[in-house]
């Protein structure tokens, strides 16, 4: 990277723009219910550029947008949170994408309509009018939703910058499955981890076995989710899992987001591994104990104050 270029942290993927319909009681099809409605902006690599900007790290966010005014509003708050989304493809005449869902006055989801054609109109001319962006960023997050781009990003500028997979669902990580060896780290959950190696992970055997088999396809740093029982991890010398304390849960929905955004700010602040893992469990406890999908005062300072209550258990191996 050039001495004049502050580090950066690289994110491509989508913005949604969430619209939720919460009845209030007895919910009726084919009928007009009482209720409330939210609105929020989502994307699962959105919400890790929003924690990595709230955390002060220096990130651009590439998405796809159009020039109606649910995009205007998500290009607003960027610039509110100090998120650069100035490289964004904003199409004219296209409809931003937007999820749209009603839920029952149990919470429970009853229709949505995903709104995501605009996805389809980024090109590889348009991610290599990006070239200089990707080449001096520290570290690139990806969106899998468009695999055909995506292995595109990781044929052409393989060894240009270091990749960072969060495959999001076992279905999403089959589709890049082929390109696993290509990313520096990677951060499935156990089902995801199943699917990129090929063999069930159940015991401790089982999840080194997986990290070693990471490890001999290329990958760099491996985490692997285990939800209640702590985040899994190997670079190769350092193996471990480290276990948070309980935690009381609100809405899980963007503690994986969180947790990505904590692994790329301990690469940023030039962590261990293993201290990168204790601020990514941090970051993602912190973010499941609110309602919104993204804490209102995620930042450095709430992070050190958590982990300075919380104490992490870790197992080395």
């Amino acid at each position: 990277m050039s001495s004049n270029i502050r580090p950066y942290v690289l994110v491509y993927g989508v913005s949604v723009y969430d619209i939720f319909g919460f009845a209030y009681q007895n919910y009726r099809t084919n009928d007009s219910n009482p209720g409330k409605v939210r609105v929020s902006f989502g994307g699962v690599c959105r919400n890790i550029a929003e924690n990595l900007a709230r955390m002060g790290i220096d990130t651009k966010f590439i998405s796809v947008i159009g020039d109606d005014e649910k995009g205007k509003s998500i290009l607003d708050y960027a610039k509110k949170i100090h998120l650069d989304m100035e490289d964004s493809l904003i199409v004219k005449g296209e409809s931003t994408p937007t999820y749209m869902a009603i839920l029952d006055e149990l919470g429970e989801m009853r229709s949505a309509i995903a709104d995501m054609k605009i996805t389809d109109l980024v090109t590889e001319e348009f991610i290599d009018s990006k070239a200089e962006l990707i080449e001096n960023a520290e570290y690139m997050v990806l969106d899998i939703d468009n695999p055909a781009i995506v292995e595109y990003i990781l044929e052409k500028y393989e060894g240009k910058t270091r990749f960072v997979l969060d495959p999001v669902s076992a279905a999403k990580a089959a589709k890049v499955k082929h390109l696993t060896g290509k990313f520096h780290t990677i951060k499935p959950n156990r089902n995801e981890a199943e699917v990129l190696c090929g063999f069930s992970i159940r015991s401790h055997e089982d999840i080194r076995k997986a990290g070693a088999y990471f490890k001999s396809l290329g990958v760099e740093n491996v985490f692997i989710s285990l939800d209640s029982e702590g985040m899994y991890y190997f670079n190769g010398s350092e193996e471990g899992i480290v276990k948070n304390q309980e935690v009381p849960v609100v809405n899980v929905t963007g503690a994986g987001d969180s947790c990505v955004a904590g692994i790329c700010y301990g690469y940023m602040q030039g962590f261990s591994i293993e201290k990168t893992v204790e601020y990514a469990i941090a970051m993602s406890a912190i973010t499941i104990s609110h309602e919104d999908t993204i804490h209102p005062d995620m930042g450095h300072d709430l992070v050190e104050e958590y982990l300075e209550k919380n104490t992490c258990d870790v197992e080395r191996f």
